[in-house]
């Protein structure tokens, strides 16, 4: 964001100083505005964008803590400093409460002011670079719904867009929580069938006499209970999509069936005489060995071998484990908006746990664990605790330390998290930025923090 591009809001009651901060900023390169007081400074955030808010604290009317708190929810990505004469420990707790970036006590010099709408600048530059690499990444290691960055799995989206194009079967393998029905979904989005339906039906789900009915429909009368003709999956599928979730789990008689199925594209209903022909495409999926199964004798080779068209094999998240920041980040996101909870982020060490983790329930597993997490964690940044996993082991407690000592353990520890952003810190430790800084100079953790 260049000079010119940041657009400074000033909103002052006293016009001297709205006339020697616009000259200051002007010379400085930057697009200023005014208001007189609150309601016209809440007039111009509505029809306007502002990069930045320099707002006086005690105005008549609408004060500054109010237009900054109606900044936030018209333009929340603005940046918001409170200028006050009157400068008090709880004054600043009630602006950065309100999301203040930072304030300045009247009368300051051009030149710290300067500074300060520079570091502001810099830091929303960094955060739009950031948010646009973002969703560049996001973009480039996303199909569909599936989001990986592992050469394996951009292998698989490769063939998965190819084969999507395709009419033919497609089998595919992998373990429990990989991914497979939302693979599926994926293929029938792609494909020419995608304006039709998407079935699914889960084969280690149901017992074969309820399978059978559930994939074929059945007639009036055909068993007990049976008091309507029903349609079935292969029927609701016709001009879509039938993904059979779990084939290795399906018995002899069905294997003929379905067999019988993919070859003649005909059947008949339970209790029925009448062939039906459909156009369906089928994707099945197995976390079995099938070609084990075959050689066993437990699964037909002509119907794997009508299956395996084209195989897909999807990666346990455990050889995949640099995906595992890039699923939390979405996660969290997306449960953010589901929970109606901002968390912040995860931390290092609670990052540094789900690495090393082995997430024998891959992506579902990670998933269940992150929206855990999520309910459960009281800060905006979670942390290893939050997540329970099995087999974690508890941080021991500090023994025969000082009360000084904890806390200064503790805000070295949520500094290092943090990266050493006071904002941030404080935030985490749900004290005030004055504070902290107090803090900071008293456990000499300079090192540990810079000013942002």
């Amino acid at each position: 964001m260049s000079t010119a591009n940041t657009r400074i809001l000033i909103v002052d009651d006293e016009e001297l100083v709205r006339e020697s901060l616009s000259g200051w900023l002007e010379k400085d390169g930057y697009t200023v505005g005014t208001a007189p007081d609150g309601a016209v400074a809440i007039t111009r955030l509505e029809r306007e964008p502002w990069s930045i808010l320099l707002v006086d604290m005690k105005m008549p009317g609408i004060d500054g803590l109010q237009v900054i708190d109606r900044a936030r929810a018209l333009q929340p990505a603005t940046t918001a400093v409170i200028m006050t004469a009157f400068a008090t420990v709880e004054s600043a707790v009630s602006a950065m409460k309100l999301g203040a970036y930072d304030y300045l006590v009247k009368p300051f010099d051009p030149e710290e002011l300067s500074l300060m709408i520079q570091k502001i600048v810099r830091q929303n530059e960094l955060i739009q670079e950031n948010e646009t690499l973002r969703r560049a990444l996001r973009r480039d290691c996303r199909f569909r719904d599936l989001i990986s960055k592992n050469a394996g799995m951009q292998s698989v989206f490769d063939l998965t867009q190819t084969a999507a194009r395709s009419q033919s079967t497609i089998l595919i393998f992998g373990e429990s929580g990989t991914g497979k029905e939302l693979l599926a979904r994926a293929i029938h989005a792609e494909s020419p069938r995608h304006a039709g339906p998407f079935v699914a039906i889960s084969c280690a789900a149901l017992t074969e006499t309820l399978l059978e009915s559930e994939l074929f429909g059945h007639e009036k009368g055909a068993f007990t209970g049976a008091s309507t003709r029903r349609r079935g999956a292969f029927e609701t599928a016709h001009g879509g999509t039938l993904f059979l979730d779990e084939i290795g789990d399906i018995g002899p008689k069905l294997q003929v069936d379905l067999l019988r199925v993919l070859e003649a594209r005909t059947f008949c209903r339970v209790g029925g005489n009448d062939p039906i022909a459909v156009d369906v495409r089928v994707i099945a999926a197995t976390n079995r060995n099938l070609e084990k199964a075959v050689a066993d004798g437990a699964f037909r080779d002509d119907l794997f071998y009508r299956l395996n068209v084209i195989p897909i094999t999807l990666p346990p998240l455990r050889e995949r484990p640099e995906d595992i920041p890039l699923l939390v980040e979405h996660f969290v996101e997306r449960m953010s908006a589901e929970l109606g909870r901002k968390v912040d982020g995860v931390s290092r060490e609670a990052m540094a746990m789900l690495l090393d983790h082995q997430f024998p329930g891959n992506v579902r597993e990670l998933r269940n664990i992150v929206e855990r997490a999520m309910v459960c964690g009281p800060g905006p940044v979670l942390q290893p605790a939050d997540f329970r996993l099995p087999g974690a082991v508890a941080t021991p407690p500090m023994l025969n330390a000082s009360l000084e000592e904890v806390e200064r353990r503790h805000i070295a520890s949520i500094l290092e998290q943090t990266d050493g952003n006071i904002s941030q810190a404080a935030r985490v430790l749900a004290i005030d930025r004055a504070t902290l800084y107090s803090k900071i100079r008293k456990y000499g953790l300079r090192e540990h923090a810079d000013a942002s």
